[in-house]
This record gives structure tokens, C-alpha cells and sequence, in this order.
């Protein structure tokens, strides 16, 4: 039988062990510190509010050189375009389209034509510009902590490290003293391009801080005639392959979309050349002479340019018009909802029989 020193003896030990693996637990459950700064993961919500984003809703390039594939929708359905995402039910989607036709049919009759879908499409884009406008009044709030209406690059440099994870006070106060920013090199590289565009969006005279308009141009660079052509120019810098400050077909569709492993991904990057190549050669060269240079890229990512709502509006036309009136009829815009709504509306003509 075990004497009672044998088993407090033995208790002991299995505390000691038990202790030991909690111990090790704890160690291996902390994060590694890899800098003194950091503090915690960043918040990609926290990140997003004061990062210009690369999607600008109706514009039809995305900041990184790729065509919108979300473009059509955007324009013909505005801020409604997140309710045809949520809502997948046909019939309640059927009944949306039928009221948005109703509206672009202004003359009431029965029909648009393309001046009324140029109406509609400014309209919707300029729904896209208030919306923007409404998110940076929260977004300056943030990034403006002592509500004076300005907002200096630094203070901006400290909100955006600590969207990273650093220690926003350990920042403040590194750069309050001037000492050096233990910073990866990735994230540093980040900074120098937000740096470049932050010096774009600061309106004469320069003195590097930002008011809530040029904040706004920062992050929205469609609000900017100066900053829609520094976007243009980053576009450029990207897919320009010789340097001559211009794009030709092959530099155009050349931006790669992955290594072509398989037949499904050879018909994917065969799609994507078609549709650049589409772009490049009916929309974005304007007068056809096979080069597209700065200004003609810049009207076409001028998201208010009166001419290319009215061309998109013909190219949507254009799409649906089976009968070849050169107008959309209700029935038309039903049977291609998904490329107006992103909604595929099945039994189109039996469902609009019985809605009448």
C-alpha cells in the first residue's frame, strides 16, 4: 500500500508537469513579436475606411489597369444593385426591373431609347458620387482626431499603421521625436505610393494637409479632374511596356491573369484578352489610330463624361434590342437581366404575362 509521503511525493509531480504544459500553452498561444510596434492584427474595416479603395463604383477600370466587371449593373441600378445581390427570388426581382424601366421610361412609352438611358446612367453615377461623398465625411472624422478640419500626412501615416497593427501611441510618438519606424518592406511600400497620391490630392498652395474635399479626392480620385489624371498616369506607368507614355493592343491586354494550367483556364485568359481587346479597340481609342494615349483614357475613366454615357447607353442598347428597333422593350431588358442586374430572371415571358 502506497505511504502517504510516497503519494503527496507523487501528487506534487503531476502538479509540476500539469503547471509545466500550461506554461508552454501560454508561450505558444502569444503572437511572436516580430516588431515593438506591433500591437494586434489589423482590422480590414478600419483599414478599408481610410485606404483609397481599388473599386470605384461606376467607373470603368478599376485602379489596377482590370475592366469593371461589375460596370453595367453599377450604372443601371445604382445603390439598387445591392438589393438584387441579397434578394436572389426571381419574382421580386422581376417586379424591381419592371419599376426601374418605368422610371428610365420617362415619355411613358413603353420603350427607351438611348437618350432616355444616357439620362439614367448619369443619374446613377452621380448616385455613386454622393454616396462616396456621405462615407468620407465619416472616413475624415477618423482619421482627424483633433476635429480642426485638416489632416496633416502624419497623422494620416499614424491612423494607417495602426490599421496594420502597430501601436498608434508608440507611432505617435516615434514621429513626434523623429526616430526611425521599424517598418516591413511591404508595408513601406504602400506608404511611398499613398505618399505620391496624398501630394496629387493637395490643392494649391501645397502645405501637405487635406481638408475634407481633398480627402475626398484621395480616396475617391473620379471627384478630380487633377486626380483622375494622376490615376491615369498610375495606369499607364503599370501596362506601358516602352515607355512612350501610351498604350498599344498588345500592351493593353498583355496585363497577366495567371499561368494557363488547364483548358478551363486557357478559355478563362482567352475571355479576358476578348473582352480587353473589345474595349481597347471599340471604346477606349477613340479615333481608332490603334495607340491610346493619355487623354483618351482619361475621358474614358471620366466616370461624368456626358459622350461616354450616351456610347454606353447605345452599347447597352445594343445588347438586348433583338428586334433591331434600336430601343429596349420590358420584355428585352427581362430576358438579359443578367447583364443588367447581375439576376438571372428564369420563365421571363410567362412571368411577365401573369404580372399583367
Amino acid at each position: 500500500m502506497m505511504s502517504r509521503q510516497a503519494f503527496l511525493c507523487g501528487l506534487g509531480s503531476l502538479y509540476l508537469s500539469l503547471l509545466f504544459v500550461f506554461l508552454l500553452m501560454d508561450v505558444y498561444a502569444r503572437p511572436a513579436n516580430n516588431s515593438a510596434l506591433k500591437e494586434k492584427p489589423s482590422d480590414s474595416k478600419d483599414e478599408n475606411e481610410i485606404l483609397p479603395p481599388d473599386h470605384l463604383n461606376g467607373v470603368k477600370m478599376e485602379m489596377d489597369g482590370h475592366l469593371n466587371k461589375e460596370f453595367h449593373q453599377e450604372v443601371f441600378l445604382g445603390k439598387e444593385m445591392e438589393e438584387f445581390e441579397e434578394d436572389s427570388e426571381p419574382r421580386k426581382n422581376r417586379k424591381k426591373l419592371m419599376v426601374i424601366f418605368a422610371k428610365v421610361d420617362i415619355n411613358n412609352d413603353k420603350k427607351i431609347g438611348a437618350k432616355e438611358m444616357q439620362r439614367w446612367i448619369m443619374e446613377k453615377t452621380d448616385e455613386h458620387f454622393q454616396e462616396a461623398v456621405e462615407e468620407n465625411k465619416m472616413h475624415f472624422r477618423a482619421v482627424d482626431p483633433d476635429g480642426d478640419g485638416h489632416v496633416s500626412w502624419d497623422e494620416y501615416k499614424i491612423k494607417f499603421l495602426a490599421s496594420k497593427g502597430f501601436n498608434e501611441k508608440e507611432v505617435a510618438e516615434k514621429i513626434k521625436n523623429n526616430e526611425e519606424l521599424k517598418i516591413d518592406e511591404e508595408t513601406q511600400e504602400v506608404l511611398d505610393n499613398l505618399k505620391d497620391r496624398w501630394y496629387q490630392a493637395d490643392n494649391p498652395p501645397p502645405d501637405l494637409l487635406l481638408n475634407e474635399e481633398e480627402f475626398l479626392s484621395f480616396l475617391h480620385p473620379e471627384h478630380s479632374r487633377g486626380m483622375l489624371k494622376f490615376m491615369v498616369k498610375e495606369i499607364i506607368r503599370d501596362l506601358d511596356q516602352d515607355g512612350d507614355k501610351k498604350l498599344t493592343l498588345s500592351e493593353f491586354i498583355s496585363l497577366p491573369v495567371g499561368t494557363v494550367e488547364n483548358q478551363q483556364a486557357q478559355d478563362i485568359d482567352d475571355d479576358w484578352v476578348k473582352d480587353r481587346r473589345k474595349e481597347f479597340e471599340e471604346v477606349i481609342d477613340a479615333n481608332h489610330d490603334g495607340i491610346v494615349t493619355m487623354e483618351e483614357l482619361e475621358e474614358y475613366m471620366d466616370p461624368m463624361n456626358e459622350y461616354n454615357a450616351l456610347n454606353e447607353a447605345k452599347q447597352m442598347i445594343a445588347v438586348a434590342d433583338e428586334n433591331q428597333n434600336h430601343h429596349l422593350e420590358l420584355e428585352e431588358i427581362l430576358k438579359y437581366s443578367e447583364y443588367f442586374t447581375g439576376s438571372k430572371l428564369m420563365d421571363y415571358a410567362r412571368n411577365v404575362h401573369e404580372e399583367f
